[in-house]
């Protein structure tokens, strides 16, 4: 790998800090370092590797000597900062949701369609939190044969709302145990001994702006418009890591037991399945952690070439810190020649 002159925009908040740990903890090789944020951060010091660093002002000029960014930051802040780095020939790897679906823009799961990175022009995005533990999962199964269809239930912690999601949880369980009053601020409804079938704004159909994206991203990432993906997304009183059912139906069969041997080959994945001893993935054992588990693998009983299977993963690691990670580690490598915005 070769050093690059990198950045984190958006370094002080829950994903920024853990991308700063996974940079230290992975030996990520960089020639120079620099923490972005905004006026309410700039100025402060913060630790990597040992050393302090001030927390510069996210602005066009700060992007001046930098290579790659890996940018953590809502969806307006993003609009904003991108262009000002790749006007300057910085490779912005973009955790937000505002560039996933341009059509310039590569959505990227290492494990899933790394070669997608060549067509960047100066933008990687990183895909949804549910979305990218779901084709992590299905990347093993395609390969064998076309996916038809996808229906897909996620069950997805109160991190992935941010802080005032887990504040929410903690603070409504607490009110809801004393008979008190919460005011939730990240949840419309009760979070404490609750769940909420709603994340996202009212889509198509019916449909939620978080399901939608299930739907549109699976589809990029796969580079298959026919794959049919039904989602519910519903928010469920846990902390950290989000669960998926997940029945995938499949144009040749697969045994359950080929596709257990799929899962246990496939890179980022770990198998946990064993129904009688009460061995299967969970949020409070798969927290933590960088792959996305898998267990309950068994037959579709309704459709005659059905896998169903139960699927974990830590939400604010693999579902953003460690796939954007992953992303700039690919573009350091040189694994894959960009025919965009030089490196």
């Amino acid at each position: 790998m070769s050093k690059k002159r990198i950045a984190i925009a958006g370094a002080t908040g829950a994903v920024g800090r853990l991308v700063r740990q996974m940079l230290e903890d992975r030996d990520f090789p960089y020639e120079t370092i620099t923490f972005l944020a905004s006026k309410r951060s700039a100025g402060k010091t913060i630790q990597f590797k040992g050393e302090d660093h001030t927390i510069k002002l996210l602005e066009p000029d700060c992007f001046d000597e930098i290579d790659i960014v890996i940018g953590s930051t809502p969806d307006d802040v993003a609009a904003e900062f991108v262009p000002w780095a790749v006007e300057r020939g910085t490779i912005v790897v973009d955790e937000s949701g505002y560039h996933r679906m341009m059509d310039h823009v590569p959505l990227v799961v290492p494990e899933v369609n790394p070669e997608a990175i060549a067509d960047h022009q100066g933008i990687i995005a990183s895909p949804n939190c549910s979305t990218t533990q779901m084709v992590v999962a299905m990347k093993p199964l395609y390969e064998v044969s076309k996916i038809k269809r996808v229906v897909v239930s996620t069950y997805q912690a109160t991190s992935g709302a941010g802080v005032a999601g887990q504040e929410d949880l903690i603070e409504g369980t607490k009110s809801a145990l004393q008979d008190k009053q919460w005011d939730y601020k990240a949840f419309s409804h009760p979070i404490a001994f609750n769940v909420i079938p709603q994340i996202g704004s009212p889509k198509h159909e019916g449909y939620t702006s978080e399901e939608m994206k299930m739907v549109y991203e699976t589809r990029k990432i796969f580079g298959d418009e026919e794959i049919q993906v039904c989602p519910t997304c519903v928010r469920v009183p846990v902390s950290n890591c989000h669960s998926e059912s997940i029945l995938v139906e499949t144009e040749s069969p697969i045994s359950v037991e080929e596709a257990t041997k799929l899962f246990e080959a496939a890179p980022g994945i770990t198998v946990v399945d064993n129904l009688a001893a009460g061995e299967y993935p969970m949020p409070n054992t798969s927290d933590d952690k960088d792959d996305v588990f898998i267990g309950r693998i068994r037959k579709d009983i309704s459709c005659e070439n059905g896998l169903t299977f139960w699927c974990v993963s830590d939400n604010l690691r693999k579902g953003a810190a460690t796939n954007a990670v992953q992303i700039a580690e690919l573009l350091v490598s040189g694994q894959f020649a960009s025919c965009g915005t030089s490196s």
